[in-house]
């Protein structure tokens, strides 16, 4: 079980934001599908969990990530609950998935395209790593796109996912 996460990415070259782009007025839809296209990793346990399509809209999956680290956190035992919750985060463009599995504290990540064990990390190293990536990825975004951080859906997601 990993107490370190690695959580990284790379914006694409090949797909890059139209010219044109309003970063400031740009909807939900634009900024989690259409936008900030480019790779992902996650590393935990020993396993890495990456893409290398260039296409993966990297603000989605950091987005995606801190929501589906709280949907796992639903049951009101937290830590204590031996029910197992799943939840999974896929790519859009094709039938990938991220599979995460959480039984008490704990959470397992699985990914369809790679063969190999799952990860196993702790929920709570798994939230704190989540909402630092999402800031850490707008961080970056509002220094190429400074207008970016005037747009409200973007107040709206770093309000409800802070660093921990």
């Amino acid at each position: 079980m990993s107490d370190v996460i690695e959580l990284g990415y790379s914006l694409s070259r090949r797909f890059p934001d139209p010219p044109q782009t309003d970063y400031r007025s740009a909807s939900v839809h634009a900024l989690r599908h259409d936008l900030f296209c480019g790779d992902v990793y996650l590393d935990a346990d020993g396993q890495e969990f990456s893409t290398a399509w260039g296409w993966v809209p990297v603000l989605d999956f950091a987005w995606a990530l801190c929501d589906i680290v709280e949907l796992l956190d639903e049951d009101p035992r937290g830590s204590r609950a031996a029910t197992i919750r799943t939840a999974d985060l896929d790519f859009t463009q094709s039938t990938e998935l991220l599979r995460f599995a959480r039984r008490f504290g704990l959470v397992e990540v699985s990914a369809t395209w790679l063969d190999g064990p799952p990860a196993v990390m702790r929920h709570a190293e798994l939230r704190r790593e989540a909402r630092d990536f999402l800031q850490d990825v707008l961080a970056d975004l509002f220094d190429l796109h400074p207008e970016l951080a005037d747009n409200a859906n973007i107040w709206t997601v770093q309000g409800r996912f802070p660093r921990v």
